[in-house]
């Protein structure tokens, strides 16, 4: 590993034709570790380059992943797995989603019609920006979007930091291929906010071509990118010749990811639990959180397992509940959404 006053070269990197700010930036030499950032909607990863690979670094709770969610307190402000944990006794000052308004105006469509589905409040700040309003330490504070993103950012830096043993100022972050100069702009500004100098902004197609190595020297190629989030889905159609990308088409569903398939195995226990105990959980916030994420737990666990079993000691009034779902009855439960990531394809 290099020592902090080794001087790393930063190549001239891939180029795309579509406005990726930075992308075209001539070769800088950059002092110190650089760690590339997926800042998601629902989840963010930090990874670094060492012995000729990619390491995707874990944080302290063993995960790979981190919840890109701040969470205001009386007495303190939590970021990622701690804010997450606590979002259902909190909700209202619990910020996630930030990324679906950076670099967004207040009266846009998409931040009107996103904001109907979030329980904390967004209000039209100065110059029409969506501020996030929250109640922290017994104050109301507001919080422009890339200042929760540089929240994350800062959690992902630190993460990054803890595994390496020294500072990291430099970072490559990356956005969706259809993010537009003002979204792009605020990420950067996200990354200066978290004491990050951004050596570049780009693509997440573009980055996930580069890490299947589709870049590699040969003919010209197309390439299409299949990227279902926590929250999210994508897809991309690139053409890459001689490493240089260029985006041809985007589609997909920005409210279509992960979660949505949590919440139908949700809804699949609860009628369960009902039926069983003639006793409705959903009121009981602590229940339905424990059930959340034993139904992530067993949805992970289905990738690998045909069956997956879930069991969650004194779930409600001093009821246990054991139960076990086919990977088939998951399908089944799930097929409509599955149907609705083909759409794009097809486009």
């Amino acid at each position: 590993t290099n020592d902090d006053d080794d001087e790393i070269k930063i190549q001239r990197t891939k180029r795309t034709k579509n406005s990726e700010t930075d992308e075209n930036m001539a070769t800088a030499t950059v002092t110190g570790e650089s760690i590339g950032i997926d800042l998601g909607t629902t989840y963010s990863c930090v990874g670094v380059w060492q012995n000729d690979r990619v390491e995707i670094i874990a944080n302290d709770q063993g995960n790979r992943t981190t919840p890109s969610y701040v969470a205001f307190t009386e007495t303190e402000r939590l970021i990622g797995d701690s804010a997450k944990n606590q979002v259902a006794m909190n909700a209202s000052n619990t910020v996630f989603d930030a990324k679906r308004f950076i670099g967004r105006k207040y009266d846009d469509p998409a931040t009107q019609e996103d904001m109907k589905h979030l329980p904390f409040t967004i209000i039209n700040g100065k110059g029409g920006k969506p501020m996030i309003q929250v109640q922290f330490k017994g104050e109301t504070k507001q919080f422009a979007p890339e200042e929760i993103s540089s929240m994350v950012l800062v959690k992902m830096k630190e993460i990054a930091e803890a595994y390496l043993g020294k500072n990291v100022k430099n970072a490559v972050i990356t956005v969706p291929a259809y993010f537009n100069d003002s979204q792009r702009q605020a990420t950067k500004d996200a990354g200066a906010i978290a004491g990050l100098n951004v050596l570049r902004i780009i693509n997440e197609p573009t980055a996930a071509a580069i890490a299947y190595g589709l870049d590699k020297k040969g003919r010209e190629k197309n390439v299409l990118i299949f990227d279902l989030g926590g929250g999210t889905f994508d897809v991309s159609l690139l053409s890459i010749e001689e490493g240089i990308f260029e985006v041809k088409a985007t589609a997909g569903d920005t409210h279509l990811g992960g979660e949505d398939f949590d919440n139908r195995l949700v809804d699949h226990f609860m009628a369960e639990f009902k039926r069983k105990f003639r006793k409705d959980i959903r009121d009981n916030q602590r229940a339905l959180r424990r059930l959340r994420t034993a139904c992530e737990r067993a949805k992970r666990s289905l990738s690998s397992s045909t069956q997956a079993h879930i069991e969650i000691d004194s779930l409600f009034e001093g009821i246990d509940f054991n139960s076990t779902i086919t990977r088939a009855r998951f399908e089944d439960l799930n097929m409509d959404y599955f149907r609705r990531c083909m759409e794009p394809v097809a486009k």
